[in-house]
């Protein structure tokens, strides 16, 4: 049995309401849950308690962020959460400092966190198709990833010394949204990356 924190990155907008990023959280708690895993919810937009969230982190095997992919990042408000939460974290809770030492100071850098065994997933929600991605003749994309879209944000998890689970994506949400074919896929791609406890 694993113990699952899924952030909820989206923050409101009129045109961007957050109904499958909220029902992809909801999707994921059932469904694991359902399995014998343990889950807990945080919705960023709702704010957050510094402390709660740092024992959130401790307390998770896996971190699944589910969130949309806003100008190539994350939502604004998650970025805060990442500046104030991880922040906090750096005195042991997620890292210890950057992980160099006095002896090394050029050596080690990012080598420092405290999560190490522990996992993370993203679930990321694009208005891009998936076409645009992995296609050199592609513009504004030149050939790239989705996960080399997301290098910050693996990075990010990396500095705590977590490893990833496989990235899910759902592709052309505004213009072109599959969302049953998607949530067929998601079931699928949980149970593979999160096997019944």
């Amino acid at each position: 049995m694993s113990k699952v924190l899924i952030i909820n990155a989206h923050h409101h907008y009129p045109f961007a309401e957050g109904r499958l990023n909220a029902s992809l959280v909801q999707r994921a708690s059932e469904q694991l849950q359902a399995n014998g895993h343990q889950t807990r919810i945080v919705e960023v937009d709702k704010g957050w308690d510094v402390e709660q969230e740092l024992a959130n982190h401790q307390w998770a095997d896996v971190i699944l962020l589910q969130t949309p992919v806003n100008w190539m990042g994350v939502p604004w408000v998650f970025k805060k959460y990442m500046d104030e939460v991880y922040t906090a974290g750096m005195g042991g809770a997620l890292c210890n400092g950057d992980g160099r030492s006095e002896t090394a100071p050029k050596a080690n850098y990012g080598a420092g966190g405290t999560l190490n065994g522990k996992r993370y997933m993203l679930s990321l929600t694009f208005n891009a198709p998936e076409e645009a991605f992995e296609n050199p003749q592609e513009y504004l994309f030149q050939g790239k990833s989705v996960d080399d879209l997301l290098f910050p944000m693996h990075m990010n998890f990396r500095f705590f010394g977590m490893t990833p689970l496989d990235t899910f994506a759902c592709f052309d949400v505004m213009k072109n949204a599959q969302v049953e074919n998607d949530f067929v896929r998601f079931q699928q791609h949980l149970d593979t990356q999160f096997p019944a406890a």
